[in-house]
């Protein structure tokens, strides 16, 4: 593998960051609120069905007691 100047790797570097398309201010407050929505929609979801799970065992549980 061949190596590569320091100083040619950091203008390497510099001429790659210059490509990244930054996101807007707007666009990181959408994707953030959405990320929030999305996370307390898996909360509520995953409650549900974990009181449903433990009401169904408790029921099939007290059928044995």
């Amino acid at each position: 593998m061949a190596m590569t100047n320091p100083l040619q790797f950091i203008q390497q570097v510099r001429a790659e960051v210059g490509k990244v398309v930054w996101p807007t201010r707007r666009e990181v407050m959408l994707t953030t609120v959405m990320v929030f929505i999305l996370a307390a929609l898996t909360a509520v979801f995953f409650a549900i069905v974990d009181i449903i799970i433990r009401s169904g065992l408790t029921g099939v549980l007290g059928m044995f007691s």
